[in-house]
């Protein structure tokens, strides 16, 4: 009991050392999504306890500035990751806390643990339950008399509908590799859970133990898919970044986007009359092979590089994110669905609501990327994608260039 109570006493201390002598933070993140929504979290919580947080954006190849700033020994206090790879990468390093102990990891969903854990320890804060699929806008299929298409033939009469009606099917995003890198992984995983029948866990042993290529699944299949992709987009959308995908939806001049949920909240910023809906990517026919592509998204970390006194600021700060009234601007503003058990999601829009009816319906694919290595991805996978959509390389040199990386990132 003494060391409890010693322990209680000790919190109750630090706590108070962390809001009577404010420090400063600085705060990096990757999601560009809405920003504002961050900005309005992150005001609150200067608003209530003096802490002032700097927030540093690097939405685009973020690892190579993180390397370099971890290189110097001055990572940001709090660090944003994508989960998985990116948390065991930064684990295995040491340049995140370990945040197994702190309370605010009994009040997560405890199945959101496993995306931050890294030998048996979790090094970060589980934050967002995030789907990739197709955001549609309903109006326009109302006006079209089209329904939700649940399988790809399906898909493929609606893009031909609204083609003859002038309508855009998709509003792409090219001129940033990351969206393809999405793309490819996630008709990549469908096919080979959903088809091949191999775990994504047993596909990354394998691919760390040489015995398997990325070519494991039908290429057919798979370029066959990203070839429809691309050309049921804009003619422009090779030019097309964030903000020109974003302003077609928003503005109706394209009937659907593939993306995360985390868009939805940017297009309903430019247009909140937009009524949207939320559905799978469809890659079979089979329409019970296809699922929500889900996964938890980010979290945050703490850098193991920050002075004592700042860790300690930025463990307050992850521990007032399980709070309701940071939990409220979470969902209401950054619009994300949270990782905490119990939270109120009454108020999140259809396309969420979407997302948990399709994953309790039937299930969904993990996000495998996130298990990849962060070279893979970033590298092979979005790179690769993005030049095949630009007609450069074969789908034959993206698996190629997949494996070779892999391989590499393997040895290191």
């Amino acid at each position: 009991m003494k060391k409890i109570l010693f322990a209680i006493i000790s919190l109750v201390l630090l706590a108070g050392a962390v809001f009577a002598q404010p420090v400063d933070l600085e705060m990096y993140y990757y999601k560009q999504e809405n920003q504002e929504g961050l900005k309005k979290l992150v005001a609150a919580y200067t608003a209530k306890t003096g802490v002032k947080i700097s927030l540093l954006i690097v939405p685009n190849d973020a690892d190579a500035t993180m390397s370099a700033r971890a290189a110097q020994g001055k990572l940001p206090d709090i660090l944003q990751m994508q989960t998985y790879a990116r948390v065991w990468e930064y684990a295995s390093k040491g340049y995140v806390l370990d945040l197994s102990k702190q309370p605010v990891l009994t009040k997560v969903v405890d199945s959101s643990k496993a995306s931050v854990t890294y030998n048996g320890k979790q090094y970060a804060l589980p934050m967002d339950y995030a789907g990739i699929g197709i955001i549609y806008n309903k109006d326009i299929f109302a006006k079209y008399k089209l329904k939700a298409p649940t399988t790809a033939r399906e898909l493929a009469r609606v893009c031909k509908t609204l083609k003859d009606n002038g309508v855009t099917p998709f509003a792409g995003l090219l001129n940033e590799n990351w969206s393809a890198g999405h793309f490819i992984t996630l008709v990549h995983t469908s096919l080979l859970v959903g088809e091949k029948k191999i775990s994504v866990e047993q596909f990354v042993a394998d691919m760390k133990a040489g015995k398997t290529s990325y070519g494991v699944v039908d290429k057919a299949k798979l370029f066959s898919a990203l070839d429809f992709y691309r050309d049921n987009m804009d003619p422009k959308a090779a030019e097309w970044g964030w903000n020109e995908q974003q302003a077609a939806f928003a503005q109706g001049k394209a009937a659907m986007m593939v993306q995360g949920l985390w868009s939805y909240g940017a297009a309903i910023g430019t247009n909140p009359s937009l009524n949207c809906g939320f559905i799978p990517y469809p890659v079979f026919d089979n329409a019970k092979l296809n699922k929500m592509y889900a996964d938890i998204d980010s979290c945050f970390g703490v850098s193991a590089q920050s002075p004592k006194e700042k860790q300690a600021a930025a463990l307050a700060f992850l521990e007032w994110l399980a709070t309701p009234e940071a939990q409220k601007i979470w969902i209401e503003d950054y619009k994300l669905v949270p990782a905490f058990k119990g939270a109120n999601l009454s108020s999140m829009k259809q396309p969420f609501q979407d997302l948990l009816a399709s994953v309790a319906k039937n299930g969904a694919y993990p996000w495998a990327f996130a298990s990849y290595p962060t070279t893979a991805f970033e590298d092979g996978c979005k790179n690769g994608a993005q030049q095949y959509m630009f007609k450069k390389v074969t789908g034959d040199q993206v698996i190629d260039s997949v494996d070779k990386i892999w391989a590499t990132a393997v040895k290191k």
